[in-house]
């Protein structure tokens, strides 16, 4: 079995954390990453999601794998990837959708700033999971300084994280930006809540499809 992580910006350390937050989910999986260096550096809204879409359809139209992941929560260019693959496609905002979904949890999304808060609620009404969305909340931390990962950064997405519980009600958070993959433990370990990691979630979720497509 083989899984391809795309990351749709061009910042490789983030590619990195994904490739090992996915590794560690599913250790006896062969899992690959790809950098898309045409892209932004940071997804942050729109217009930097449409900067990024024509790099990772090139890559996914290129893959061999069987199963591909785009690594970006907003699910960057997912459906155009979907239509073009012969083999399942999945975003890690799908995935961590449907497996909050699959826990029978109400969930809250904590993500990087206000400006992704539009795209991310329309994934979430189209993909058909708004009944089961408590709130989406912003950090207001970008998304290299959360991919960086310092103390104050850990400390601020464990008070949103906390506020979504005690505050929207929800059962579960989903961690609303790759970066945030690697910081998984020390969040949940921090806030007490029990956190939906996209990357995680998406590699038991591509394995599944992969063998229900094979099947």
């Amino acid at each position: 079995m083989r899984l391809l992580y795309i990351n749709p910006n061009a910042t490789a350390s983030m590619t990195d954390g994904i490739l090992a937050a996915a590794r560690a989910a599913l250790p006896g999986v062969e899992i690959t990453g790809e950098t898309n260096t045409e892209g932004p550096p940071a997804i942050e809204g729109p217009e930097d999601g449409d900067r990024a879409v024509p790099g990772v359809l090139a890559r996914v139209a290129a893959a061999k794998a069987d199963a591909v992941v785009i690594a970006c929560f907003d699910d960057t260019g997912l459906a155009e990837a979907q239509a073009l693959s012969s083999v399942p496609v999945l975003g890690i905002g799908q995935a961590s959708y449907l497996m909050a979904t699959l826990l029978g949890q109400r969930f809250s999304v904590v993500t990087s700033l206000a400006v992704s808060l539009p795209v991310i609620r329309e994934n979430i009404e189209t993909l058909g999971f708004a009944g089961n969305c408590a709130s989406v909340r912003a950090s207001g931390l970008p998304v290299l300084v959360i991919d960086e990962g310092s103390e104050e950064t850990r400390a601020r997405l464990a008070e949103e994280i906390t506020r979504a519980r005690d505050e929207d009600g929800a059962g579960v958070v989903v961690l609303g930006c790759a970066g945030m993959a690697p910081l998984r433990a020390d969040l949940e370990a921090r806030s007490g809540v029990t956190l939906i990691d996209g990357v995680a979630a998406s590699a038991h979720l591509a394995v599944a499809a992969a063998g229900f497509r094979a099947g």
